[in-house]
């Protein structure tokens, strides 16, 4: 982050609006269709993950801080229960393994949502087995780059009143993010702070706007919004690979 190129500072101010513009205006997603694009621009996760996930934090908090009363709580905690464990297991993951498969598996990992967006495939169940076990993946898949949200929204979608969906998976993501930055910390990663001075108020851009839209966004058919992200994740992830 200290020798990046006028482009890549604009790239990352760009993609971080983006983020902060999905994170609010859907409630879930500015990692998972911001850091592909991160990659792009420097290959390695460690060095997003901590940037996003204290904004994530940052405006999670300042968003449902006066709405707690709007949480799902019960179905929160039953949720949480389940997804602990692949939540650590991930995490450790991302310690540990290569960071060029690290990378891969992100990019993969986002064009199965790219397709799934494009052809407006949505993943329904009507089962706990099955609840159960996209609660465990999305944990895992959580735990090692942050872009299990597609997988875990898909559970909260049909459990949780559409009027709470939002403030539920916040208060979600933050006890999930905090644990994540908690072991990152105490293992010794960079953190960036510095760099919060101007990507905070870049991602603020994003936050606003996104908050403006948020209710027209869930009380409309949003399917075109999703098939042209669809077609950019692909795109997107294609070159990663590539690359």
């Amino acid at each position: 982050m200290e020798n990046l190129e006028t482009w890549q500072y604009a790239a990352t101010a760009l993609i971080f609006v983006w983020t902060g513009f999905v994170r609010s205006g859907l409630g879930f997603g500015g990692a998972a269709l911001g850091l592909p694009l991160l990659l792009l621009v420097v290959d390695d996760p460690l060095i997003w993950i901590p940037l996003i996930g204290v904004h994530l934090l940052f405006f999670s908090g300042i968003t449902v801080g006066t709405r707690l009363s709007a949480v799902d709580w019960s179905f929160l905690k039953k949720a949480f229960g389940i997804m602990i464990i692949p939540k650590m297991v991930g995490v450790f993951g991302l310690l540990t393994l290569p960071t060029e498969l690290m990378v891969t598996f992100v990019y993969i990992m986002t064009l199965l949502y790219g397709v799934m967006y494009l052809f407006k495939y949505q993943i329904k169940s009507q089962s706990n087995l099955f609840d159960g076990f996209l609660l465990v993946i999305g944990g895992y898949v959580s735990g090692t780059s942050l872009i299990g949200a597609p997988l875990i929204v898909a559970v909260f979608m049909h459990r949780v009143a559409k009027e709470e969906l939002r403030n539920t998976l916040f208060v979600l993501w933050f006890v999930l993010v905090t644990i994540k930055l908690s072991v990152l910390g105490s293992v010794g990663v960079d953190f960036w702070w510095i760099h919060h001075l101007w990507l905070l108020p870049a991602a603020a851009i994003g936050h606003v706007v996104g908050l403006r839209l948020h209710d027209y966004l869930i009380s409309q058919d949003a399917g075109y919004f999703k098939q042209t992200i669809g077609a950019i994740l692909i795109v997107i992830c294609l070159i990663g690979l590539m690359r």
